[in-house]
């Protein structure tokens, strides 16, 4: 019992001197090199129904060993019930005893999830004979110190977690479900840190969960944007699941539950705005730079009209400061830059928007006033002078309504963000959107869209709970000053006649049924529900289709 770690019979102390035979210390040198032979021959994991087994590992868990054995980064996308705990716990056992002063940080989306994976390692090491063991020094729920200098550690992601430590490998597990604010803090304070060492290493898992950060790394391997090395599980590579089983787990859940969770689609939420079907095929870019932190897609161009959609927080929380600045000069509109920030002060950030309006040729300002946004735009106004800002105008039973300057009636520097502006923006947005009337190259405001979704009682769209919507509705103040006689002069763009000229034999095609006749002698022809407008016959009722009703109506609240 002298040479047990604190009385159990299972682990050996450090410091206990061992006479190795030649052929234990052979198998040691074998188990060092071949992680797959160690894992075989040594690991034990836990059957639900046969309980203490030897670990006989899959074709697709092997390769995963392997890759992260020969790669500094490795992205992992799998299905549920792959294994994956598991097969994470060999690895890190592995480099833990074969690598001496090697540091690993298990991270999960939980606290409880890491030290459940810690536990997975714990049990395998239990099972290890005394001469394969380092001597422990440590050994807890949270962590695991050998005698070789290894350390091993659980927590839950944050940005603090691994922060003033030596780490040598970092392993995310579920990283798809840490709230996106965690997972952006994450890896811009400690990320760095990590990466940039020689040999440190990075493992990713998750099975995925929207279009969130891991979608984004995942996505910049595929393109090769990234030093991250992919690897994708598919659910029937697992033995014993057939089409059989898939008929049989999508009748016990969904089609969309089984898309997610088994075939590893990055849907988004459900009742999104903009169609999932769309949403996944919208791609993104990587910025071409910084500048402070304005990411820009592409730098202004000579003659281009840009126009900036402005939200404005407190600074606190988790709420964001942000804009977007969209090149308005031909369609499709193109997003050129965005700006995101959650802790500047309010007083601080009109010095961003005017160098932003200013270097992209005087762009037009349109800024959320509803609270703290009135005080930015008064100060973009009166201190910094900006002749570019936008103003409305209240006009009664019609809303709020752009114009240039105060011609008359209650006017406001801006404009508020009110149920009926926000629903007409919203089904202006979704149109644009849907008929490729507007380029989305930022990941941050593609993934919005993907959980901008219904609120409960359906009568807006918001962000879904744990999620942020501050790029989003600067899209939706947007969408819905397109709809305004002042962008039409702006930018002498109307939607409504490019769209109708993009889907004119589908609305030529709508028409027969309410009795038109080709007779030769031009349109002159209606019916009651027709109205002449410039010599053009127009059917409104053959006109009230998805897609174009919501684009070209005012704030009028009805």
């Amino acid at each position: 019992m002298a040479d047990h770690y604190l009385g159990n019979p299972k682990l050996k102390k450090a410091n206990v001197v061992m006479d190795f035979t030649t052929e234990q210390v052979e198998e040691i040198g074998h188990c060092a090199r071949d992680i797959e032979y160690f894992c075989e021959n040594y690991v034990k994991i836990v059957s639900i129904d046969e309980g203490l087994i030897p670990y006989e590992p899959y074709d697709y868990q092997k390769e995963i060993m392997h890759k992260v054995q020969d790669n500094r980064f490795v992205i992992c996308k799998m299905p549920r019930q792959t294994g994956k705990t598991t097969t994470m716990a060999a690895v890190i056992l592995h480099f833990a005893l074969f690598n001496p002063d090697f540091n690993t940080a298990i991270l999960a989306n939980k606290a409880a999830t890491a030290r459940e994976i810690l536990g997975r390692i714990q049990l395998a090491y239990e099972g290890l004979p005394w001469w394969l063991q380092q001597g422990i020094v440590e050994w807890n729920k949270g962590n695991i110190e050998l005698e070789n200098g290894s350390k091993i550690f659980a927590s839950s992601t944050s940005a603090t977690a691994v922060r003033g430590m030596s780490i040598n490998m970092v392993y995310l597990d579920e990283f798809a479900f840490v709230p996106h604010t965690v997972q952006e803090e994450f890896f811009a304070s400690v990320y760095p840190t990590i990466s940039s060492g020689k040999s440190s290493r990075v493992l990713i898992t998750s099975t995925p969960n929207g279009m969130n950060l891991f979608y984004k790394i995942w996505s910049d391997a595929e393109k090769g944007h990234n030093d991250y090395t992919t690897m994708s599980v598919d659910w029937w590579d697992v033995p014993g699941r057939d089409q059989e089983w898939k008929e049989q787990t999508i009748r016990n859940t969904s089609e969309r539950q089984f898309a997610v969770e088994f075939e590893c689609e990055f849907l988004g939420s459900s009742n999104t705005l903009i169609d999932a079907n769309k949403l996944r095929m919208l791609t993104f870019d990587n910025p071409i730079r910084y500048n402070d932190t304005l990411k820009i897609f592409e730098d202004p161009k000579p003659n281009h009209i840009y126009t900036i959609s402005v939200d404005t927080s407190r600074g606190v929380g988790n709420d964001y400061s942000a804009f977007v600045v969209l090149d308005v000069t031909q369609v499709p509109y193109k997003i050129v830059a965005t700006f995101r920030n959650n802790t500047i002060a309010p007083m601080l950030y009109p010095k961003f928007v005017v160098s932003a309006a200013k270097m992209y040729n005087e762009a037009q300002l349109l800024i959320e006033i509803n609270d703290i946004g009135a005080q930015v735009a008064d100060i973009i106004h009166n201190e910094y002078e900006y002749e570019g800002l936008i103003k409305a105008q209240w006009k009664g039973r019609a809303g709020q309504i752009v114009g240039g300057g105060f011609g008359g009636g209650d006017t406001q520097l801006g404009v508020r963000t009110t149920s009926s502006l926000k629903r007409i923006g919203c089904s202006n947005l979704k149109t644009i959107v849907e008929n490729d009337r507007l380029y989305i190259s930022d990941f941050d405001v593609l993934s919005e869209l993907t959980t901008f979704v219904a609120n409960k009682r359906g009568t807006t769209y918001e962000a879904e709970d744990g999620m942020t919507d501050d790029l989003a509705m600067c899209l939706v103040l947007f969408a819905w000053l397109t709809s305004q006689d002042y962008f039409k002069q702006l930018t002498d763009i109307d939607i409504r006649k490019n769209l109708y000229a993009q889907n004119e034999q589908a609305i030529e095609d709508e028409l027969l049924p309410f009795g038109f006749i080709e007779d030769g002698e031009g349109n002159n022809l209606s019916t009651d529900n027709d109205e002449f407008k410039g010599g053009e016959m127009i059917s409104w009722d053959a006109l009230d289709y998805d897609g174009i009703d919501g684009l070209y109506s005012s704030d009028q609240g009805f």
